[in-house]
Parts: structure tokens; sequence; C-alpha cells
């Protein structure tokens, strides 16, 4: 049985080609939305190889976790700072770390989607 503790292939493979991920949690009141996101490290191998037009794959990556609010009414806006809070932060070196990371936040690896299919505004 799936406990949600593992990465699903798909947001794995997405982290280890430095691709971003998020997640809604719960705020801290009404007229709040927060968000949790994962944004993987990025190195000069990674600036060359999209200037050569493709993307490098690195499972030895590091990541760099936020956790934002925001005020609901700016979300759709270029204004979506104004009235914005870093709640928290953390790093994580490599895959292990970031699970230990998310675990303690209580959040799962299941939890996270790709930007494009949250309401992050960032």
């Amino acid at each position: 049985m799936d406990d949600g503790s593992e990465w699903p292939a798909d947001k794995l493979a997405a982290l280890r080609l430095g691709r971003r991920l998020v997640t809604e949690v719960p705020a801290s009141g009404p007229g709040r939305r927060a968000f949790v996101d994962i944004t993987p490290s990025r190195s000069r191998s990674d600036d060359r190889a999209r200037d050569e037009g493709w993307v490098r794959g690195d499972a030895g990556r590091s990541f760099r976790l936020a956790h934002r609010e925001y005020d609901h009414e700016r979300l759709d806006g270029f204004d979506h700072d104004i009235g914005a809070a870093l709640v928290a932060s953390a790093d994580a070196t490599g895959e292990a770390e970031l699970l230990a990371v998310i675990t303690a936040w209580r959040l799962r690896p299941g939890d996270f989607a790709h930007p494009w299919r949250t309401d992050d505004p960032k």
C-alpha cells in the first residue's frame, strides 16, 4: 500500500531536472492562501545545457523550500507580493534530506504538483 512517503516518479524526475514543485497548505486565517514550494539548485552545468537546448538531470541536487502566505485577493495580479509573508524556509542537501524536511513540515511527496497546476502566484 502506498502511504505517500515516496516521490511519484514524475515528480522525482521533475526535481532531478531542476523543475520547481508546489503544494497549497492551510493559511493562517481567512483571506489568506499559503503555498510551499521546492526549488532545486541550479549550476553552471545546468546553464550550459540550457544554452545547448537540453535539460540536465541531476540526482544529487540540493533544494530550497519556502512556505509563503499571500493575500488571496492579490494572487491573480502582478502585485501578489504585497502583503505576502515568508512563513518558513529550509535548505535540503539531497533527496533524502528533502524528504526529511517535508515530512517534518507534515507534507508528503504526493502533495506536490507542477506550478502551473496550482494557484501559486510565483
